[in-house]
């Protein structure tokens, strides 16, 4: 069982997730959640910017929707993967796209796992936990 970010957080400082999202409304509301469970918060509204912040903030997680404008989130996570600075962080996607083949093309891309849109805000931090975990 994934330890909880309770647990997580007593180690060290809470973790941080980037959230890369287009749209405004959306980035809030991821937002919202995750700072309610006690992450800290780092945004980018499209993939260029997301790489950059990812390069020099370094977070404990992203997550990305696969839809943004500049580089999309496939080419995201491939630039993540390519980069010895960036490899490492745990990249979670989320996906309004509903054929079945289309997450497995994010994952060999480098994402860790695909959530396909809508997903509720409990299903998205406990993957978010786990991947934390896992890393840990």
């Amino acid at each position: 069982m994934p330890a909880k970010l309770d647990e997580l957080s007593t180690a060290t400082a809470a973790p941080t997730v980037l959230i890369v999202e287009d749209d405004p409304e959306t980035r809030h509301f991821y937002e919202v959640i995750f700072e309610q469970d006690g992450f800290r918060i780092e945004q980018a509204h499209n993939g260029l910017q997301a790489f950059e912040k990812a390069k020099d903030a370094r977070p404990d997680l992203i997550l990305t929707d696969i839809a943004v404008p500049g580089i999309d989130g496939i080419e995201l996570c491939r630039r993540l993967r390519a980069d010895e600075r960036t490899r490492s962080i745990p990249v979670l996607a989320i996906t309004g796209y509903g054929d079945r083949h289309y997450p497995d093309r994010v994952i060999d891309a480098g994402a860790n796992h695909v959530l396909t849109k809508p997903c509720g805000p409990d299903v998205l931090v406990s993957e978010a936990r786990r991947l934390l975990a896992l890393k840990a």
